[in-house]
């Protein structure tokens, strides 16, 4: 017998017997749902069989038959009573299993968002994505079959969509392009950094969305539900439906504040901060400026995460001020980190390792972040032991900056773009999806092994666009990604440590050794990449030039 869980209330599962009626009582159930017609297999028991075994074990049954591949409204609105009307939990069982959680994914398609429905459904093995458009309209069968055509759909306005967004404009005028965003306002993130160490306003690091759509781009004002890709079709709320020729999907990450218990009741106060949100990077400075004694803790959960310094750097800032100030000496720094290095290309850690000595920064590895407790001021970690023991750690605060874990958008995470991690699936060269010729992606949100980080969609934009317009002309993938990334590391106002790297480590410097060393503090770095960013971002990158470079051309093994 195979009893698949959805919720805690409602497990599917294949064909019973009547001899299985007894272990699912065992298992808890009090209710049983048959939703395959008598007589539909050879070796089928009919449903008097089941519900005359159901009987004698005090359990209630209902009988809704579906028929195969034919799941109705008003089939999916009866399943849904049934659910609150039977005694729970309930155990529903087709030939497979799949009417039955296709049943209950529609009937709850009005009382829980898209994601969570094909995230459980999934976990329980059934694959909702063909009902998407179902679930997105309420349960219903929507009557429409698309509301808008373009030659490119572009899912995310950030920095990723934008430049493939003006380099596709750029290299192709007459291309029908849109980008699909629900975002009022574009934000810089790196420069949240910078907030949270005095350095930037944060009106600085934000604009109007639609002063950065570029020129005769299509701005769809709305959130993605769902991915048809065997029908070239996206799913925005309210089943709404935008088909395309090409997709580029790039809507970032997911910041998973959840993740750590407590932490989303504290922060903003009780010495509870993060630069990874607009509305907090002030906080961190007013923290930094308040703070005369006491122990300061800089987190980083595992990887991945989006621009892998960024904890470093609200460290080594804080530390900066407080050594500015002269109270270093009675501030406790403490950087715990879930990873079992300070950085993860060995070349910058040199320089690095120089500033933690200089701050008198305690470096604790292989300690993850897993709760706060704000008004007691305490942060409990789980710590790896090098003999794979985990141990849980306890530790009072002052003041906390924490970078929280992260992971694919939950949209993405079920639809079938995605590995089996969560994020889109695609070459690491031409960024052209696995499984879908006509897909690709850039940015955070897909598997590449690069550092994620604005510098890599940098990068990564005029790949995707000009690889697009190759596919657009009949012609195989003509750029490729070398896994460039950069991460400006500050280390104090007016030096940074300049990382530029590809795959595998190697390192990728954008200026001549003589004039920039990244490995070593640098003041022309900090004037270049960290002062005169905002304006370049805004003014060049954003509207095109940038991302009209070429890119490095594909490279093609030899037979």
């Amino acid at each position: 017998m195979d009893i698949r869980k959805i919720t805690a209330d409602v497990s599917v599962g294949p064909q019973i017997t009547a001899a299985d009626v007894a272990a699912i009582k065992a298992e808890g159930f009090r209710s049983i749902i048959c939703n395959r017609p008598d007589g539909e297999g050879a070796d089928q028991p009919g449903f008097e069989e089941i519900r005359a075994a159901a009987e004698v074990e005090g359990l209630a049954t209902a009988f809704l038959p579906v028929q195969s591949g034919l799941v109705q409204d008003e089939d999916a609105e009866a399943f849904g009573k049934a659910l609150r009307e039977l005694p729970g939990p309930v155990f529903a069982y087709c030939r497979t299993g799949t009417r039955s959680a296709t049943l209950w994914s529609l009937s709850q398609a009005k009382t829980k968002a898209m994601p969570d429905i094909l995230a459980a459904t999934k976990a329980a093995g059934y694959d909702m994505n063909g009902v998407a458009r179902r679930i997105a309209n309420g349960g219903k069968t929507p009557t429409d079959t698309g509301d808008a055509k373009f030659d490119v759909v572009i899912v995310g306005g950030g920095a990723g969509g934008i430049a493939v967004a003006a380099s596709l404009h750029a290299r192709k005028p007459g291309l029908d392009i849109a980008i699909v965003d629900p975002a009022d306002i574009h934000y810089y993130q790196p420069g949240w950094t910078m907030v949270g160490g005095g350095i930037f306003e944060p009106a600085q690091t934000a604009k109007t969305m639609g002063s950065l759509i570029p020129r005769g781009v299509k701005w769809i004002k709305a959130a993605v539900a769902a991915f048809e890709p065997k029908n070239n079709a996206v799913i925005l709320d309210g089943c709404r439906v935008v088909t395309y020729d090409r997709l580029v999907v790039t809507p970032g990450l997911k910041l998973d504040w959840g993740a750590v218990e407590g932490l989303e009741e504290t922060l903003g106060r009780n010495g509870v901060t993060s630069n990874y949100r607009y509305d907090l990077a002030p906080y961190t400075w007013q923290l930094v400026q308040q703070l005369k004694s006491g122990r300061a803790i800089f987190t980083q959960p595992p990887m991945p995460i989006k621009c892998a310094g960024a904890p470093q750097k609200a460290m080594y800032l804080s530390a900066d001020a407080w050594h500015r100030r002269g109270v270093l000496k009675n501030i406790d720094i403490q950087f715990n980190n879930a990873g079992g290095v300070l950085f993860g290309v060995k070349n910058y850690v040199p320089a690095l390792m120089d500033y933690i000595e200089k701050y008198g920064v305690t470096l604790n590895f292989f300690h993850n972040l897993v709760a706060i407790d704000g008004p007691a001021k305490t942060a409990t970690f789980k710590v790896a032991k090098p003999d794979a023991e985990v141990e849980t750690v306890t530790t009072e605060f002052d003041m906390i900056h924490v970078c929280p874990p992260q992971c694919a958008p939950d949209f993405i995470r079920v639809s079938p773009l995605a590995d089996a991690a969560g994020w889109v699936d695609v070459d690491q060269s031409t960024l052209r999806h696995k499984t879908y010729d006509n897909i690709w992606s850039l940015g955070d949100v897909m598997n590449a092994p690069n550092a994620k980080t604005a510098a890599a969609a940098r990068k990564q934009a005029p790949v995707v666009a000009e690889n697009i317009v190759a596919d657009i002309r009949g012609r195989a993938p003509v750029a490729q990604y070398d896994g460039y990334g950069s991460c400006p590391l500050t280390v104090e106002r007016g030096k940074i440590v300049l990382a530029e790297f590809g795959y595998g480590g190697a390192l990728k410097p954008s200026f001549p050794g003589f004039l920039i060393d990244g490995t070593k503090p640098s003041r022309l770095a900090w004037f270049l990449k960290e002062k005169m960013l905002p304006p370049i971002y805004w003014q060049a990158m954003l509207k095109g030039k940038e991302w009209m470079a070429k890119p490095e051309p594909l490279k093609v093994a030899a037979k």
